[in-house]
């Protein structure tokens, strides 16, 4: 169960719909609450640093890395193999790509030459259309690149990639469950790793996609709001309800 925390402007936000970004803190405070609550890993994912063309904003994430007791993944703007580079130097355990792969899809190869494809992880953004059909977006749901989300993951995995973020577009933010029809095909259609993200209100959520095929589950407004009110509070839940979720 890992955070998948959102970053602009150098503060946390949280979307609905991959719009809407509400501020709900500072990333360095988020990071010392997630130690506190011993938790795995986390995914920082910058949704401003591909529209503005800046690329990581490095200052920040070697602030943030030196906080992290745990691996951290971070993705946003990450366009080159340099960005790659100074990434993995910083302590970055995974680079997450996602409008770079779908514009240049050889920089995943590229990327995992650097560091093995098991430190990169390509984010599938997906949009399902009034008619049920998927499309993969990019630059933040704001581009379609017309590609069906389970032959783009299979041709990432092909490319290098060692680990799929598959996040529903319609379900962020929603808190309403997870797209676990989405979730069977894409797994089903690969052997690496799937994380499931976009849509976690309750545990049971969780489950769900797990038994779906997802082999990891990735969440944000779960972590980071309480109550029906929606206020934030970021929390994790204790080892022993995570531990009887799955068993």
């Amino acid at each position: 169960m890992i955070p998948c925390l959102l970053l602009r402007d150098g503060g946390l936000v949280k979307t609905v719909e991959f719009g809407s970004p509400r501020y709900v803190g500072d990333p360095i405070n988020a990071v010392r609450i997630f130690n506190d609550k011993e938790v795995d890993e986390v995914v920082f994912l910058d949704i401003g640093a591909t529209a503005s063309g800046d690329g990581p904003n490095f200052d920040l994430l070697t602030d943030i890395a030196s906080e992290a007791f745990m691996p951290f993944a971070y993705g946003g703007g990450v366009a080159t193999t340099d960005h790659a580079r100074r990434l993995f130097a910083l302590g970055v355990e995974k680079v997450v790509i996602n409008t770079a792969a779908v514009r240049s899809p050889e920089l995943v190869g590229r990327v995992a030459e650097l560091a093995g494809s098991s430190s990169v992880m390509v984010s599938i953004d997906v949009q399902r259309n009034w008619r049920g059909q998927y499309s993969v977006q990019a630059a933040g749901g704001r581009e379609d690149s017309k590609r069906d989300p389970v032959a783009w993951a299979k041709e990432v995995e092909r490319l290098g990639a060692g680990e799929i973020l598959l996040s529903s577009i319609n379900r962020d933010g929603t808190m309403s469950g997870y797209d676990l029809e989405l979730i069977k095909h894409v797994s089903e259609a690969v052997s690496i790793p799937v994380v499931a993200s976009g849509g976690a209100g309750r545990l049971e959520h969780f489950r769900q996609a797990v038994d779906q095929g997802a082999s990891a589950v990735a969440a944000g407004s779960f972590f980071v709001f309480h109550g029906k009110h929606k206020a934030v509070l970021i929390t994790y839940p204790e080892r022993r309800e995570i531990e009887e979720l799955f068993t």
